[in-house]
């Protein structure tokens, strides 16, 4: 019986699964061929950043760039709890949450009409899109345009919310989950754009560890020993692992620029997660608390370190 349960299981998931992986090449192909451009458009109402005072420098920029489950310009996973803890915990700092990690083109998942009428009768495949969407960024064949497209896409916002080149402001991207992938994919893009220092923070990080972060100052990497999802991406992507010495990850790695935060007993999902408001440490704090706190404290002291050092050379 269970054998015959799995079987109609996979039956009904495969032709999805192969619908997927087939769509889900059609947004960087059609960037790539130069037929359609990321759109910048906002949805009415909507201020290009939250947080600081837009007449007024602020002492960072933030970009977040959310999980699979980011399918609006607002931030959909947690109901935008996380992006408004660190609003409300650190004031200085300007926020930007409505990238598209999961769209080379910007265009929000849930505003297409097929994607509509989809959701209403198979839920999965909207989850199954922008599973999609982080392996074709990881294909090495699609990388270099998928970074370049997601990477214009995070330089034309931040324009849009003031940042100019060369202003020497520091640009923080906070990416969950797949974000990660699309993250270390937009420092080169970002770099060569805007020429900014630029720090990673990643929370339960998946992503296949090819791309080349030189450009990034430091990534702080956010884990838990109970975050099974991003201990899968350790072993699924060879360029993870030890051996490959010459991977973006690894030559990273021995240059001393990634340094590892541990928040357990978080889960990646779920009532435990790093973003969940009820599960409580023992503190008293919950698990969206300490994160918020602890993104917060590691740009404050890298803020605080550049100070110095700007300082000393003075």
């Amino acid at each position: 019986m269970i054998e015959l349960a799995l079987l109609l299981l996979l039956g009904g998931i495969g032709p999805v699964l192969l619908a997927e992986a087939l769509l889900a090449r059609y947004e960087v192909v059609v960037y790539a061929a130069g037929w359609r451009s990321p759109t910048a458009a906002r949805p009415e109402g909507m201020p290009p950043a939250r947080g600081a005072d837009p007449d007024r420098p602020p002492a960072a920029y933030l970009v977040y760039l959310d999980g699979i489950g980011k399918r609006r310009f607002h931030d959909t996973r947690d109901g935008g709890r996380l992006v408004k803890a660190l609003i409300a915990g650190a004031p200085e700092l300007r926020v930007l949450g409505q990238v598209q990690p999961y769209s080379p083109l910007a265009l929000p998942l849930a505003n297409r009409p097929v994607w509509i009428w989809l959701r209403r009768r198979i839920g999965l495949v909207l989850f199954l899109h922008n599973v999609m969407q982080t392996f074709v960024a990881a294909d090495r064949r699609y990388r270099p345009l998928y970074n370049r497209a997601v990477g214009s896409q995070i330089a034309t916002q931040l324009r849009l919310a003031g940042y100019r080149r060369d202003n020497g402001i520091p640009l923080v991207l906070l990416s969950y989950s797949g974000g990660a992938q699309v993250a270390t994919g937009a420092v080169d893009e970002l770099w060569s754009q805007l020429r900014c220092p630029l720090w990673l923070i990643t929370l339960g990080g998946f992503h296949n560890g090819a791309n080349d972060i030189r450009h990034a100052q430091h990534l702080d990497q956010l884990t838990s020993a109970g975050d099974r999802i991003e201990r899968v991406g350790t072993w699924m992507f060879p360029q993870r692992w030890r051996l490959f010495r010459r991977s973006g990850w690894n030559r990273a790695d021995r240059a001393g620029k990634i340094t590892v935060h541990r928040l357990d007993p978080a889960t990646h999902v779920g009532p435990r997660s790093y973003i969940s408001p009820e599960a409580q440490l023992p503190d008293g704090r919950s698990h969206l608390e300490r994160t918020a706190d602890t993104v917060i404290a590691l740009i404050r002291d890298r803020l605080g370190a550049t100070a110095r050092n700007d300082g000393d050379l003075k």
